[in-house]
């Protein structure tokens, strides 16, 4: 393509995308891709030939002027897009007055307001909820596992199949996939793992319901075979498995779940790190069991809590946190001034721009067009997901559903060569995420839709 000039911040966030270098990376992205292979450990990996000069929505500017659609938004970190206005102002704002105050030394208004903010917007179970803060969605894990034992006096947690919880040493042993915990161990105790509910992979011959009630008896025959119900402090699941696929829980199972914990005295924690902030069509996931009377005991939550900035929550009601001893929990950063700030005004752009509706318009309208393609290209295997959070499982072979990963990846070169970030997840890493900013136009949407169709036109096989 031809050059052009670089676009103003003002302009950005309504570009569609545009590759105008000869080739990426460009000559100025090369020289810092090459001084990153120097300068950082190479397991920070990264795909990408990109090197971010400033974005806008959903719109990246590179350093040699070239834009792409990001549909990755920093792995659900931008909900509301990069550099929302109303975001901008609001820690300009917070920041001519001071930085910082350490809960436990100084009390900030910013922590007290959006820990009022949360607990009227968050769905646990019981009247009075209490919010304290952290920094990032394994810290928000790590501190709900600490509620629940400390609430139940219990030493257990059930985890997943699929699962991903983060990567500090509990929550590297809380994830599924066991390459992420090569090498690091040994492990805290106390963690056990039963099946998730991947009606997609389910067992042969099953029907959804047969499946479903197969899922809930594996929980019952862990306390047969793992850890007695009396000695779990919490269930601990994904409402929609991020990096297992996007896989959403079934109500009926969840339900089920509810069900179990509350005849065992078990808390139910949902991990809504990547489902809040109006990903799946509501503010939390956890929304969607509220309204069918299964509720969570705690939720946590990070990603997109904050427009970009660093920060997770913590929520339980009154009871399960108001006796924990002091010092067990908090830390220095965590509700840190700013983050508190971004925090307030991304829910404020989530209620006053409609930002749930406009999840589910993006989740449906992706969802219409990929199942389309599936009637198309047999490597499409299943379109799933919640709201604006869908997933694409792409495989070899229809009857056996073997992964693809390395065609996923070949997706992943192509689109990005064309101005589409998107990215891989599953277990088998042959799943394609949706997560793209909720604020994308509809124009962006349509350009993007038809980047990623062109790499499964040139990359799939189409069916007789």
């Amino acid at each position: 393509m031809t050059g052009t000039t670089s676009l103003t911040e003002t302009e950005l966030r309504y570009q569609l995308p545009e590759i105008i270098t000869a080739a990426l990376p460009g000559e100025k992205a090369a020289a810092i891709l090459a001084r990153r292979s120097e300068a950082i450990p190479p397991s920070l990996t990264c795909v990408y030939p990109v090197a971010i000069a400033k974005a806008e929505g959903a719109i990246i500017e590179d350093v040699d002027g070239n834009r792409f659609l990001d549909w990755v938004g920093g792995v659900g970190v931008l909900n509301i897009g990069h550099r929302h206005p109303k975001v901008v102002e609001a820690v300009k704002k917070q920041e001519n007055d001071y930085f910082h105050a350490m809960i436990n030394i100084l009390t900030s208004e910013k922590y007290i307001a959006l820990a009022e903010k949360m607990n009227e917007i968050v769905p646990v179970k019981g009247f009075k909820k209490r919010t304290f803060f952290a920094n990032s969605g394994a810290e928000a894990i790590e501190n709900g596992v600490k509620v629940a034992r400390a609430y139940t006096k219990r030493p257990n947690v059930i985890v997943f199949s699929g699962a991903f919880h983060g990567r500090t040493l509990l929550t590297t042993h809380m994830t599924a996939k066991k390459a992420n915990s090569v090498g690091l161990g040994p492990f805290p105790d106390g963690i056990f793992r039963v099946d998730y509910p991947n009606l997609y992979r389910k067992p042969a011959y099953y029907t959804d319901e047969e499946a479903v009630a197969y899922y809930i008896e594996r929980i019952k025959r862990a306390f047969d075979e793992l850890t007695p119900a009396s000695q779990v402090a919490a269930i601990v699941f994904e409402p929609v498995q991020g990096e297992g696929g996007f896989i959403p829980a079934p109500i009926e199972w969840v339900k089920a779940v509810r069900q179990i914990c509350d005849e065992n005295g078990i808390m139910m924690m949902t991990d809504e790190v990547q489902t809040g902030f109006g990903r799946t069509g509501k503010l939390f996931a956890s929304s969607y069991y509220e309204e069918a009377g299964c509720a969570p005991d705690i939720l946590c939550t990070a990603k997109s809590i904050a427009g970009g900035f660093p920060l997770s929550a913590i929520v339980a009601r009154d009871e399960i946190v108001k006796g924990i001893g002091g010092g067990l929990i908090g830390g220095t950063f965590g509700g840190n001034s700013v983050s508190c700030a971004a925090a307030l005004a991304t829910i404020q752009v989530i209620e006053d721009e409609n930002l749930c509706e406009r999840s589910l318009e993006l989740g449906a309208a992706y969802t219409a067009r990929v199942e389309d393609w599936q009637q198309q290209y047999k490597e499409i295997g299943d379109v799933r997901g919640l709201g604006g959070m869908i997933g694409v499982e792409f495989i070899k072979d229809r009857l056996t559903k073997e992964p693809a990963p390395e065609l996923v990846n070949a997706l992943i070169q192509h689109c990005v060569q064309n101005g589409l970030i998107i990215e891989n997840a599953g277990t088998y890493g042959n799943v394609v995420r949706f997560l793209a900013p909720l604020v994308m136009t509809d124009d962006q949407l349509e350009a993007g839709l038809a980047i990623f169709e062109n790499a499964i036109d040139a990359l799939c096989t189409k069916l007789a």
